[in-house]
């Protein structure tokens, strides 16, 4: 693991960098951790899928508000309602402007390293930043090969800027892993997500995890479920390898 800073119109985003062993060159995946930013679970995560032939970036996307050393996210309960005003806060400074400005620059990071073969990266986000996955693949359609989102929440809203509302830009193959027990993403929310995947004629697989709550691919979690956190992961083996490593 390396520790990267990408510089971007706002400032500087701190980011971790994984490598597999060997001289690469390697397809590259952008990995966004759910809402309690980069931390140790999820830098295991990002090594893990690392170890299978790629290039893991892992950015911190509220780097506007501070370093990761000093958000100081870890150990809080979103059952603490100041803790959760404040998170809620960071989620809502990540304007489509902002997210469409950083993913550019992670892009471009990694076009520039010698070790990451292209011409398109993955993406891999987890709990709000599904949502941020599917519109990088809207904003860059020929830069994003494949979207895999665990656990979702909030992709298809009333909002006019709703992640579902994007899909007829994106070319990418996408994954979706649903949480039957996610009030973030009920069943009708999915089946309005389905139904524009199917508008945009685009590849996808929507699938649905019994038992499973939101959380469950984050180990330590309380509502990890081993079972469906195994499932994930051959998914989303399944869908870099075929279309990034071809």
């Amino acid at each position: 693991m390396q520790d990267v800073d990408i510089k971007t119109a706002d400032g500087v985003m701190d980011a971790k960098l994984f490598q597999p062993e060997g001289s690469g060159p390697w397809p590259a995946v952008i990995m966004i951790p759910d809402a309690f930013g980069i931390r140790p679970v999820f830098e295991d995560m990002a090594r893990r899928l690392s170890k299978s032939g790629y290039v893991v970036l892992m950015p911190n996307v509220f780097y506007r508000d501070g370093h990761t050393s000093k958000l100081d996210l870890q150990g809080s309960s979103f059952a603490d309602d100041t803790f959760r005003k404040r998170l809620y806060g960071l989620i809502g400074g990540l304007t489509p402007e902002r997210l469409k400005q950083d993913a550019g620059a992670e892009l471009d990071f990694l076009a520039r390293q010698p070790f990451v073969k292209g011409p398109k990266a993955g993406v891999a986000g987890y709990c709000f930043s599904g949502g941020i996955a599917v519109r990088m693949a809207s904003d860059f359609p020929d830069r994003i090969g494949a979207v895999a989102s665990s656990h979702g929440g909030r992709l298809a809203t009333d909002a006019p800027d709703s992640p579902h509302r994007l899909l007829g830009k994106v070319k990418a193959e996408l994954y979706f892993g649903h949480a039957d027990q996610d009030n973030s993403m009920p069943a009708d929310a999915i089946r309005t997500l389905e139904a524009a995947l199917k508008d945009a004629g685009l590849k996808y697989r929507s699938e649905l995890y019994p038992g499973a709550h939101h959380g469950y691919t984050v180990p330590g979690s309380p509502t990890y479920n081993a079972e469906a956190a195994e499932t994930h992961w051959k998914r989303l083996e399944d869908l870099f390898g075929r279309t990034l490593k071809a």
